[in-house]
């Protein structure tokens, strides 16, 4: 187990003085939270031909925009694009950033004009800039501003929100992962606050399946709670993730299930945003298990 007095160090030791209140997009998303009484939900959106789950089945732009359509249709808080497939489990294939801005520009502003708050998925800080000046509200770094060096200075420029996601080369199945992705998160919100990216503009995620075990991404759920002493909001995006596979045999495809129990167990354990592909039975989960909870 972590050590939790070291951890409550680390978190104390990444905080910046003073604390603003909640503003702008994501203090918009949070109040809702409390309105809806269940988490935010996150639709996934990849404009990408080998993305784990659904790759390829976006890349034409109609489709790409149909679907975004259907996100938000579907009750989708915010749509999450991205167009650089970030394959948990190996096998990245890189692209440019002029390759995977052609892929997002007919495909962004038409999501943004649906109306909800679209995040820009990407590691690049040039493509995360075009994707801002374009209408997104949101930066969703799978690297949490540890990849590339100038993602944290675009982020704090555009007074953006910023999804910092803990991840690892490669899963080590001997490492206490509750102490390394907490710390992750202090090493990133060092940055984060050295850029001078503002407090009330963070988000972190555990990163489930990224760099981790089956087992080391369960218990990031089962102990989503380790985190809740950074005081910032927590997404979980377990959807159609191979750990589910581990328990019961399956394709990505065949994973709803699955996903939706990790979901609403990630709920209960504090969990503000979920992010999945499948929107509608998601938010249905979530709707019953908040209705279910405020009867006890």
């Amino acid at each position: 187990m972590a050590n939790s007095a070291a951890i409550s160090g680390a978190h104390q030791a990444v905080r910046p003085p003073g604390a603003a209140p909640s503003g702008g997009v994501l203090g918009q998303l949070l109040a809702k939270t409390h309105a809806l009484r269940r988490p935010l939900v996150m639709g996934v959106l990849n404009v990408t031909p080998d993305s784990f789950s659904d790759g390829g089945q976006f890349v034409e732009p109609a489709a790409a925009i149909a679907h975004a359509r259907h996100l938000v249709a579907e009750g989708a808080d915010i749509i999450d694009v991205g167009a650089e497939s970030t394959r948990p489990y190996g096998g990245m294939q890189p692209i440019s950033a002029d390759d995977e801005r052609a892929r997002l520009e007919p495909v962004l502003p038409a999501a943004v004009s649906l109306g909800i708050p679209v995040s820009i998925d990407t590691m690049k800080a040039s493509v995360a800039a075009w994707a801002l000046d374009a209408g997104a509200g949101i930066v969703n770094d799978v690297w949490g501003l540890q990849r590339d060096p100038d993602m944290a200075r675009v982020v704090a420029e555009h007074g953006a929100p910023v999804i910092i996601m803990h991840n690892r080369e490669t899963a080590d199945p001997s490492i206490d992962i509750i102490a390394d992705v907490s710390e992750f998160f202090s090493r990133s919100l060092e940055i984060a606050w050295n850029a001078g990216i503002a407090r009330d503009r963070v988000v972190l995620d555990p990163g489930i399946g990224f760099g981790k075990t089956a087992e080391q991404s369960i218990a990031c759920i089962a102990r989503l709670h380790e985190w809740s002493g950074f005081e910032m909001p927590l997404l979980v995006g377990a959807s159609r993730k191979r750990f589910i596979a581990s328990i019961a045999p399956s394709q990505p495809q065949q994973r709803l299930g699955g996903s939706l129990a990790a979901h609403v167990l990630a709920a209960e354990n504090g969990a503000d945003i979920i992010r999945t592909h499948d929107v509608a039975p998601t938010v249905q989960a979530l709707a019953v298990a908040a209705a279910i909870r405020q009867a006890r």
